[in-house]
């Protein structure tokens, strides 16, 4: 099956009003025809979660859906213009992160790259744009125990991705996989 025909079986962008944040997991296709991924990773003197690889996401404004939100970040972020998400191929499970009480509301898009992405260095130290291919490669991933429990890890020469990200991930590579 094609890769965009799978992700677009993805479910809905989850209903989950208790919720207060949002990323976009962006995916575009390059000049050669690898689909790619966007991450960012954070700087070390953020407040929260420093040095972490995440989608570009935050928190809801007053009078904002989730998908407003997740445009809204990626804008201010790396500057993605919103016109340049060519279409919301569904949602993936709400997920929280070391602090239980941030319900993150992932929306998965496929976008047009633009030209260049540019990171605002008060909240993106970097952007990662590795290919699905190697993120499917399970021989670069690992699980490790943090506070009783097995977490996933997977390492770019840029940091390491964990966490409720690296959750997200797998959730997306298990749909890719048909495992869901």
């Amino acid at each position: 099956m094609d890769l965009w025909k799978r992700l677009a079986t993805l479910p809905p962008v989850a209903a989950a009003p208790e919720a207060r944040y949002a990323v976009l997991v962006p995916l575009y296709e390059d000049r050669e025809g690898t689909v790619r991924i966007v991450f960012t990773r954070r700087p070390k003197h953020m407040r929260t979660h420093p040095g972490d690889v995440v989608f570009p996401g935050g928190g809801r404004e007053e009078g904002e859906d989730f998908f407003a939100t997740a445009l809204r970040e990626a804008w201010e972020e790396v500057r993605l213009p919103a016109d340049n998400v060519v279409e919301i191929l569904g949602g993936l499970t709400p997920v929280t992160t070391r602090d239980r009480t941030r319900l993150i509301v992932p929306i998965v898009a496929r976008i047009e790259r633009p030209d260049e992405l540019i990171p605002d260095p008060t909240e993106v130290e970097s952007i990662i744009e590795p290919s699905l291919d190697d993120l499917l490669d399970e021989s670069r991933w690992v699980t490790q125990p943090w506070h009783g429990h097995d977490l996933w890890f997977y390492e770019f020469a840029e940091g390491m991705l964990w966490g409720a990200t690296a959750f997200m991930v797998r959730e997306l590579l298990d749909h890719l996989r048909g495992e869901m």
